[in-house]
């Protein structure tokens, strides 16, 4: 065997292994630290391309749900309120059906109809203050929920025509009870007002279906497309800590073999002895 002192061949390459051992064992435990297969573009440029992609539709699909709960709340806010007309319209055929009968006086007829117009007041008062984050939603216009897992053809919108709620629409204005024969009139006038809010009742109770519909699907979505992205990013826990157990005794064992190589060079002093 040559010795030499000018190149110590066994050192670098001891040095080479042990600075390969020592990245290996910092991704190790970097992916321990971390939980995640891939921290880097380097890691898995391709893996972490698709992975963003999926995290992009999640976070779209997470604020359709939110998008569509908020919907959903619109709905039952403005089916609240029209719930709370349809009590007051039921009264109200119960103050008519009295006036209708000839038996009332003129002085009763007046107080009957007197309540039967504040009834009527305040079905237009809740049709003008029935809100929903600031917004009154029983003056007509549209609820559009816009619904999205952020690619090109997963967008989806649910539009929902607001009627407007006010004693002319029922056509209730004008109507009074002052009266046996007004009164009479009154009735037809009100239990058409009632079908008409059922009607719109039921409208706003599909719509609200298929708000809840869509969330579900969504958050289905939610959860097989984080299963996929788990699937891609998340470190094998068994894995890594098999490889640390690995790394850090090749590591020692390296620095043992740097160690010897390094002293191997002192044995020419011995020939000079």
């Amino acid at each position: 065997m040559s010795l030499s002192i000018l190149n110590n061949i066994s050192s670098l390459e001891a040095q080479d292994s042990l600075t390969t051992t020592k990245s290996s064992l910092d991704k190790t435990l970097q992916a321990l630290s971390t939980g995640q297969r891939i921290n880097s573009g380097a890691d898995d440029a391709a893996g972490l391309a698709i992975a963003n992609g999926l995290e992009a539709n999640i976070t779209a699909l997470s604020q359709s749900v939110m998008n569509a709960t908020d919907g959903v709340g619109m709905l039952q806010v403005a089916d609240g309120a029209l719930s709370q007309v349809t009590s007051m319209l039921n009264r109200a055929i119960t103050l008519a059906t009295e006036a209708a009968s000839g038996t009332v006086s003129t002085s009763q007829d007046a107080a009957l109809d007197a309540e039967y117009q504040s009834i009527l007041t305040e079905i237009g008062n809740i049709g003008t203050a029935t809100t929903y984050n600031g917004q009154q939603i029983l003056t007509g216009g549209s609820l559009t929920v816009y619904m999205s897992d952020s690619s090109t053809n997963g967008n989806a919108s649910v539009v929902v025509n607001m009627q407007t709620l006010t004693t002319a629409a029922l056509t209730l204005s004008g109507t009074d009870l002052t009266s046996a024969a007004t009164a009479a009139t009154a009735l037809g006038d009100l239990n058409a007002a009632i079908a008409a809010v059922a009607d719109w009742r039921g409208k706003l109770g599909a719509s609200s279906n298929q708000l809840s519909d869509a969330s579900n699907v969504m958050n289905a979505q939610i959860t097989n497309l984080t299963g996929a992205e788990s699937g891609i990013m998340d470190a094998d826990i068994g894995k890594e800590t098999a490889d640390l157990s690995k790394y850090s005794i090749l590591q020692q064992t390296g620095i043992a073999a740097l160690q010897q190589s390094n002293s191997m060079q002192q044995n020419v002093l011995k020939l000079l002895q």
